[in-house]
């Protein structure tokens, strides 16, 4: 299974995403530190989920980061996350 595949996964089983995209951005950081020739270092993350309303812009990213802590250990080297909940009725 791949980076990306692996995100999607743990993302999708922590929060049932209403909305989930996932971009791979290594290509844009190759000879960089921390990037790797194979790729999949850097990557984007946006995800809409009714776990996230309520709160802040850093607690939601924090959430993101605490489901993805073993891949941002290893692998994935920068990741950004734009984590918000589905706009109301």
């Amino acid at each position: 299974m791949s980076v990306a595949e692996t995100i999607e996964r743990k993302l999708r089983d922590a929060f049932a995403p209403t909305a989930l995209n996932i971009v791979d951005e290594s290509h844009l950081h190759a000879g960089h530190i921390g990037a790797r020739a194979e790729g999949e270092t850097h990557f984007r993350v946006e995800i809409e989920a009714e776990a996230f309303r309520g709160g802040s812009r850093v607690d939601r990213q924090r959430q993101v980061y605490r489901v993805l802590r073993q891949e941002l250990d290893g692998p994935v080297h920068a990741l950004s996350v734009s984590a918000s909940a589905p706009a109301g009725d």
